[in-house]
Formats: C-alpha cells, sequence, structure tokens
C-alpha cells in the first residue's frame, strides 16, 4: 500500500500528463453511451441493469488505468536519469557559490574525520595525489533529500566531485557512465557506500579517475 502511495505522489509530481488519442476517447465514448434497457420485469430486469452500470464502471476504470499508462511511459522519469540530474545540479550549485568545501584541506585525515562527524557514516576518503587527482576538502551536500558527504578532487584545472553515501536496499552495482549539459557522470558502488562523480573532464579521465578511486584492476597513474 505504501509503495502505491509514493507511485501516486512520484507521478502526481514529475509525469508529464498526454491527451488520451482520439480513437481511444472515441471508443470510451461509445462504451459510455446509455442505450435503451430491455423492458424485462422482475429479477431478470434487475440483473440486466446492474449488468448495464457494471459494463460503464468497467470502461471507465479501463480509461483511468490506460490513461495512467501513457503518462507514465511518457513522463515518468527514470530513477537513474533523475539521480545524474541532482548530482549534477549540486555539482554546478558547488561551483557557482564559491562554497566548493566546508574544509579545505589535502590531508585524507583531516578531511575524513569533519566529514564524519558530520554525518552518520564514516565516508571512505582516498589520497590520489600520486595518481595526478589531488584531494583538495570535502563538504556536506544534499542529494535526494538524504546528507552525503561530497570529496574534492582536482585534475589539472579541472574540478571533481564525489558524492559519498551507504547503499540504501540495494546491492553493489558495475559503474555506469552518462553526460549531461556538458558534464560527465560516473557512478558505481562498493562496500555498501554508493559512489557518484561528476566533472567536465573528458569521459576517459573521469572513468580512468573512478578505476583508482574504485580500486579496480587496471587502474594506473596518469601523466
Amino acid at each position: 500500500m505504501e509503495k502505491d502511495t509514493e507511485l501516486g505522489d512520484l507521478i502526481r509530481r514529475d509525469a508529464d500528463y498526454h491527451a488520451a488519442p482520439q480513437a481511444l476517447r472515441d471508443r470510451i465514448d461509445l462504451m459510455l453511451a446509455p442505450t435503451p434497457a430491455p423492458q424485462v420485469a422482475g429479477n431478470a430486469g434487475r440483473w440486466l441493469e446492474w449488468r448495464r452500470w457494471w459494463g460503464m464502471g468497467a470502461a471507465f476504470a479501463l480509461g483511468i488505468l490506460l490513461s495512467v499508462a501513457i503518462t507514465t511511459l511518457h513522463g515518468l522519469p527514470g530513477t537513474q536519469d533523475r539521480m545524474v540530474e541532482q548530482v549534477v545540479d549540486s555539482h554546478v550549485r558547488s561551483l557557482m557559490v564559491a562554497h566548493l568545501s566546508d574544509v579545505a584541506s589535502s590531508d585524507q585525515h583531516t578531511v575524513k574525520p569533519w566529514l564524519s562527524h558530520q554525518l552518520d557514516f564514516s565516508p571512505p576518503v582516498a589520497d590520489l595525489t600520486a595518481e595526478g587527482f589531488p584531494l583538495v576538502g570535502g563538504r556536506l551536500d544534499y542529494i535526494d533529500g538524504h546528507p552525503v558527504a561530497a570529496l574534492i578532487y582536482q585534475r589539472r584545472l579541472h574540478t571533481i566531485n564525489v558524492f559519498v553515501w551507504p547503499l540504501r536496499g540495494a546491492s553493489a552495482s558495475a559503474p555506469e557512465s552518462a553526460a549531461r549539459r556538458g558534464f560527465n557522470v560516473r557512478s558505481w558502488s562498493k562496500d555498501g557506500m554508493q559512489y557518484w562523480a561528476v566533472s567536465d573532464l573528458q569521459s576517459a579521465e573521469l572513468e580512468r579517475f573512478g578505476q583508482l578511486l574504485a580500486g579496480q584492476p587496471g587502474s594506473q597513474r596518469l601523466p
């Protein structure tokens, strides 16, 4: 029941509404059009009347279900797409408001304790300076209405935001890539944590950064 309520709220909030095709509307109008009831006396007449009203109700319910299906297929954004939009928005905000970090430090032993005190989890913080991606700080951010850790790395003049939070009811996932509004996005999960990395770096460099951060085989130092 709770899932049905959440789906209804999601559809009302995020879905685009589309008019039903004319053919479908004509069919529903035809089904709902009143028809003369046969003059049948007694219980048989009442049964026919009940069957006519039942048919009209079924047609009305069918119309609602088809309308919801059309709306869902055409207008309801996927969870992955919404997450990409949110992490890109957070990345852009951090660059625009001159509030990139709450704790500015290249020392993982400074950034990690600070974040752990602000959150109810302790995010992994890696030192990738030797690989060409120095840590420059961290901050508290919000994704999907939840507080998350934001780790900030640098690659030449490019800023990389890495959003980290505990997995919620999901298993580890393979890395996935996306692009939105000129930014590249890389997501993966490992050891009970979800990671989203966002930057204007080229896709190949962000992929290599993700491999280094995740400690995947094949990762290596970049020039």
